[in-house]
């Protein structure tokens, strides 16, 4: 039978925050019955909580003492209760001890230094990780972002994003080489689509054995992906063409070949679901669960000491689907959109106040700029732009001719004014400038290929719709490329009515922690509900009210 929590007398509340101990008195003047003292219970995670009645009243009370002690002292009809649960007690305890973080979250990189310096750091010093986002950057920059991470976070945590670059190999290599040369121990590696030698000699330069034989692992990888084929390749062992290569080229000692091949690829596992920037808009309850029973296979065949992690990314940005993650399974979660619109975000305040204001069905597919020939698309916010239909023009011409030249006139005068607002041949002199400097045999093999031309003109407008957004480029406001998934709507609208509505008052620890204390209070909840207690509907959902990091 259910119990019902009602209106019926107002009590005072007051955290107590000594710790009590086991012969301490529980004072039950400190039941609640009132749904806005019940409500600061529920909130109060990291004390236990039990339901009573007591003359006649069913009511909540929170004990710093466990069930046995609280039934002996109180001499009250107990009725169910529910444990204390810190944030720092949800998902996986491993990610936590190897990452040397307080919880079993991490916020992911965003290309171009949106995931910034200023939110790695921020992140770091709450204890939390960060992932720094280094795709597109040139050498000189991500250095530059390096040396301003570890100074500012010397004993960490931080990660690196190492990004998939297929149509520029020389991005992929640099990292690494920068990476393994400043001693950056923890990369995610994204948009994958197989292994590379980069990837394979990053994760083998750190391997060395210890003097009771086992694999001790440096260079610590957290692979993001969506494809079941992709990740097996992540949770088996590094293949061994590659470190056979390597080994002949000198990188990595036949040794670390050989502990390579005890070890799986990557220690972690985030399965990346309905997400901003590259995408396949996999529901997360059909891909976590999938990925799994992956894990669980490759694990009974290698054997591993410490199985791979798997952790769930895309989606995440309110209390509820966080819980919804680690109620499936997940070690860990991951969010990405929400971090955006914060006040670190290397994203301009234009491009800040467009995500804040965005729902979950303001995102559109487009053409992305690594890997236009592919035809691979990333997920875009369509609020407040043009840039999804102005790509997706372009990737209509690229498929359609084999040159600029083909290029009816009338379309290439459209292009010129209406899109990229200058004239074609100039572009062509910045990109031949651009690549000559970051990877020149992207010009060389152009030079006799015009539709490879094209694809770097028009890749010139997809590179920098991106960063015109971060930067705030006056005049641009309509090409901003702002990268983003559902989740940004759903966040906004959680956060409507709160103090997190505005952009301006958005800090990336503090939405951290607001989502993860939401969750353990929802799990509370939920728990509650299911032994039968029946919750005023006001309090079904945690909301924000104030900063959690001051």
């Amino acid at each position: 039978m259910s119990q019902n929590l009602t209106k019926n007398s107002a009590v005072q509340f007051t955290v107590n925050r000594k710790k009590s101990q086991a012969g301490d008195v529980v004072d039950l003047s400190q039941a609640a019955y009132e749904p806005q003292v019940i409500g600061a219970y529920l909130r109060a995670i990291n004390r236990p909580l039990y339901v009573i009645e007591q003359e006649g009243k069913i009511g909540l009370i929170s004990a710093d003492c466990d069930e046995q002690t609280f039934r002996k002292q109180t001499g009250v009809r107990y009725i169910t209760g529910v444990p204390a649960l810190p944030i720092e007690d949800l998902g996986d305890a491993g990610f936590k001890k190897t990452y040397r973080v307080r919880c079993a979250y991490y916020a992911g990189s965003m290309a171009n230094g949106i995931a910034s310096v200023e939110m790695v750091v921020a992140l770091g010093k709450a204890g939390l990780l960060g992932s720094f986002g280094a795709a597109g950057l040139v050498r000189s920059r991500l250095e530059s972002a390096i040396q301003g991470i570890q100074v500012a976070l010397p004993d960490g945590p931080y990660a690196a994003n190492l990004i998939h670059s297929p149509s520029e190999d020389a991005l992929e290599r640099n990292a690494v080489e920068v990476y393994l040369q400043y001693g950056v121990h923890v990369v995610e590696a994204s948009a994958f689509i197989d292994l590379t030698p980069s990837i394979v000699y990053y994760r083998a330069a750190g391997l060395s054995q210890s003097g009771d034989g086992e694999v001790e692992i440096a260079n610590h990888v957290i692979a993001k992906l969506s494809r079941r084929e992709v990740a097996t390749k992540f949770m088996q062992p590094a293949p061994e063409n590659i470190l056979d290569q390597l080994v002949s080229e000198g990188r990595i000692t036949p040794q670390q070949a050989g502990l390579a091949k005890k070890v799986p690829m990557a220690d972690d596992i985030t399965v990346e679901a309905d997400s901003g920037g590259h995408t396949d808009n996999r529901p997360l309850v059909c891909l976590l669960p999938t990925m799994l029973a992956l894990r669980d296979e490759i694990q009974a065949k290698y054997n591993y000491p410490v199985p791979v992690r798997v952790g769930a990314a895309g989606g995440i940005s309110t209390p509820a689907s966080a819980l919804a993650a680690f109620m499936m399974g997940a070690a860990y979660i991951v969010t990405g959109s929400v971090n955006q619109s914060c006040v670190e975000a290397g994203a301009s305040e234009h491009t800040r106040q467009l995500l804040a204001q965005a729902g979950m069905a303001d995102v559109a597919m487009a053409p992305s700029a690594d890997m236009f020939e592919m035809g691979v698309k990333v997920q875009v916010l369509k609020h407040g732009t043009l840039f999804p239909m102005r790509a997706q023009k372009l990737y209509d011409l690229y498929s359609r001719y084999d040159s600029i030249e083909q290029i009816p006139a009338d379309e290439r005068e459209k292009l010129e004014k209406q899109v990229f607002k200058r004239d074609i041949e100039s572009i062509w002199q910045d990109t031949v400038k651009f690549f000559t400097e970051r990877d020149p045999a992207q010009i060389e093999r152009a030079q006799n290929n015009p539709k490879r031309k094209m694809a770097l003109i028009f890749r010139w407008y997809l590179g920098l719709a991106s960063r015109w957004s971060n930067s705030g480029e006056k005049g641009r406001e309509m090409d901003y490329q702002i990268w983003c998934g559902p989740a940004m709507g759903s966040f906004n609208d959680w956060a409507r009515g709160t103090y997190l509505a505005g952009p301006e008052n958005r800090r990336v620890a503090d939405v951290a922690l607001q989502i993860l204390t939401g969750a353990a209070c929802q799990y509370r909840l939920q728990t509650l509900k299911l032994q039968g207690l029946q919750i005023p509907a006001e309090l079904e959902q945690y909301y924000p009210t104030e900063p959690l990091l001051k």
